[in-house]
């Protein structure tokens, strides 16, 4: 009994040669190269604004929610969590002893040929016992390395799901835009299409009555059958597009609705401050995740280390028995049996360095995973502070440009009217106008979406909920 306690208190106060833990140095620069950072630091903070308070739109909060609900990739990384949480609490029995209750009968007969009495006889045996399988008294801190590799693998599970559901706001958020401004830019084409309807008319009728020629009738038919083809190619994009959204929602009955661009764009999302790339460490899921890898893999390094070391384990049993079933209980029937079990690695043939060493380099990739991790969280959120910046020049460049082709356009059939101007000048003032129209759209969307992207590269979207089991 003694010993028992003292390798009890061993494994209470055992070693671990597990290397200590350390974060890398953040491999990015320490602020992000955006001049407009700091007039934006007084936003509200990413951590602190959820996706229903960062997009107004109560509609795209409606389609939101439906795909957090039955998005088919977020379902598959539920189901890796239950996975992992399973495989933790596997791992994290080792380290307690195994403890069964057993129940024992047996009757036998012995011939007379094979009796040390000379003669027949018939034998029984009742026995009660509890057994403790064989139980790792862990000195070296093995099978607490390969728990807590466990545990961080868990958590990194946690994080990876998280990540898929900020990845899966900000595509829905996107997809959602872009049906928009493809019903805004149909619209527009449907609005052209008529309007080039009517001047094919009137052209063909002036050179009925021979005011005008046949090239200015053909040149008119030009651009009609030019507007359908542009009518039916943004009606098969906004088709596929509703067919992107029905299956990131994941349901197939998603409403249809047809809303302009201009309807949603006023107070479209909440500003929010970008902080330092340092926020991202605590902010981004996928960087989260790598971080609990990197952890994982270090624990690994020492349960490779422990295995260099001798195995102490412990089989034992208690119980009482009898050869009959009233004596069982009896005085004097008790049994008991302990077992410790030394087991010293001698040659291995070089796998127990090998396996230090895979463990090693798999912390060492880890280390590197988790650094590109957050050089490409520090690109994403740099990109996005760019692509608004810029954004918002374009938007007003576009606006002009579509004023100066409206103007252009308004000029260019009052010359033809008076005669001044041949017909291919108006198809081409008309041609440059609807495309200048259907950039301003594209822009403007495209500046939404800027938002979308900060907001989902700042680690926005989903609030944290992973907690440490216990």
């Amino acid at each position: 009994m003694k010993n028992f306690l003292f390798a009890l208190m061993a494994v209470l106060v055992g070693c671990s040669l597990k290397p200590s833990y350390e974060r890398p140095a953040l491999p990015t620069a320490a602020i992000y190269p955006d001049e407009t950072v700091t007039a934006r630091q007084a936003a509200v903070r990413v951590d602190q604004v959820g996706w229903r308070e960062f997009f107004a739109d109560i509609r795209l909060q409606e389609v939101i929610q439906q795909a957090l609900e039955n998005n088919r990739d977020l379902r598959i990384a539920m189901h890796r969590i239950q996975e992992a949480r399973a495989f933790y609490g596997i791992q994290r029995a080792d380290q307690l002893p195994s403890i069964s209750a057993g129940a024992f009968y047996s009757r036998s007969r012995t011939p007379a040929g094979l009796s040390l009495i000379g003669s027949a006889y018939t034998s029984e045996q009742y026995q009660l016992s509890l057994s403790v399988s064989v139980w790792e008294l862990d000195f070296w801190g093995r099978v607490r390395s390969l728990t807590e590799a466990a545990l961080e693998s868990y958590l990194g599970t946690e994080e990876a799901r998280r990540a898929i559901a900020i990845s899966l706001v900000a595509q829905v958020a996107n997809t959602y835009l872009i049906a928009r401004e493809l019903d805004e830019q149909v619209a527009i084409a449907q609005q052209t299409l008529a309007t080039r309807e009517d001047s094919c008319r009137i052209t063909r009728r002036r050179y009925e009555v021979g005011s005008s020629s046949k090239l200015d009738a053909a040149q008119a038919e030009t651009l009609l059958s030019q507007a359908r083809a542009d009518l039916a190619s943004l009606l098969r994009l906004r088709d596929q597009n509703r067919n992107a959204l029905v299956l990131l929602v994941g349901v197939p009955d998603l409403t249809s609705e047809t809303r302009m661009l201009s309807q949603i764009e006023l107070g479209f999302a909440r500003e929010i401050s970008v902080g330092l790339p340092s926020d991202l460490l605590i902010n981004r899921p996928d960087i989260l995740a790598a971080e609990h890898r990197l952890k994982a893999a270090n624990a690994d390094i020492g349960a490779a280390r422990a295995a260099f070391f001798p195995n102490i384990s412990l089989t034992g049993i208690l119980g009482t028995a009898s050869a009959e079933l009233s004596g069982l209980f009896g005085s004097g029937s008790g049994i008991w049996s302990f077992q410790p079990n030394l087991i010293m690695p001698i040659f291995e043939a070089g796998r127990l360095r090998a396996n230090l060493d895979l463990a090693e380099a798999r912390r060492n990739i880890a280390v590197a995973d988790y650094e590109r991790t957050i050089q490409g969280a520090f690109r994403e959120v740099a990109d996005a502070l760019a692509e608004r910046r810029w954004l918002l020049e374009q938007l007003s460049a576009q606006r002009a440009t579509l004023t100066a082709q409206t103007e252009r356009a308004r000029l260019a059939a009052l010359r033809y009217q008076n005669g001044a101007a041949p017909y291919l000048e108006v198809l081409d003032a008309e041609r440059d106008r609807f495309v200048a129209e259907q950039a301003l759209v594209q822009v403007r969307r495209a500046l939404l979406s800027s938002s979308v992207n900060l907001y989902s590269a700042l680690g926005g979207g989903i609030p944290q909920f992973v907690r440490q089991p216990h």
